[in-house]
């Protein structure tokens, strides 16, 4: 079952509208539809939420470090809650998907992303479970990091907002340790190869 729910991104309105905030956005619907609201907690180095889960509650975090060491709220909530790896669920932005894709996997690589390397630094391990928000990628290694501080066209937005709905559909199977089945739900969601983003 999942005990934690974290989002990754970077705090702050300068950041807010950027591709790499998708982990935060997704944390933002849930605490939207739970009425619930995400409060700094100076001693867990990010924002929190408190929940009600069918297995007791479930935090909801928003690590304030900025990406490169989300590690380090990750790790102090996971120690006070006594909060196991396989027990977390990290949303992030995925290049390696394009917009309107979104999956779900437990531990694997990090594949330069600077949230999920500090995160498994942090706990000692990379098996913690991942929902992968596709952005899509630039094309050229080299213009990664403008992409991902960049904002996402209008026709990529809805498309990543499809899958943030579609996220948030499979959720309770989540919250019921119910992976299996809410993958296969997520997946099977996930646009063919003919879905193109609208022209900005």
């Amino acid at each position: 079952m999942i005990r934690l729910i974290v989002g990754l991104g970077n705090p702050g309105p300068e950041h807010a509208q950027q591709r790499h905030n998708a982990g935060f956005w997704w944390v933002d619907q849930i605490a939207l539809q739970q009425g619930l609201e995400l409060r700094p907690e100076k001693g867990f180095f990010g924002h929190l939420a408190r929940m009600r889960g069918p297995h007791g509650d479930v935090l909801l975090l928003e690590p304030s470090t900025y990406m490169n060491h989300s590690g380090q709220s990750v790790g102090a909530v996971a120690r006070f809650y006594k909060i196991a790896p396989e027990e977390m669920l990290v949303a992030h932005d995925e290049l390696d998907l394009p917009p309107g894709h979104a999956k779900i996997k437990r531990g694997g690589g990090h594949a330069g992303h600077n949230g999920l390397r500090d995160i498994a630094a942090h706990l000692g391990t990379p098996l913690f479970w991942r929902l992968r928000l596709g952005i899509g990628h630039p094309g050229n290694r080299q213009a990664v990091i403008g992409f991902v501080l960049g904002r996402p066209q209008r026709g990529e937005l809805q498309l990543i907002e499809q899958a943030l709905d579609r996220s948030l559909e499979v959720l309770p199977r989540l919250l019921h340790g119910e992976f299996d089945a809410a993958t296969m739900e997520l997946h099977r969601g996930n646009p063919g190869p003919a879905a193109k983003p609208d022209a900005a």
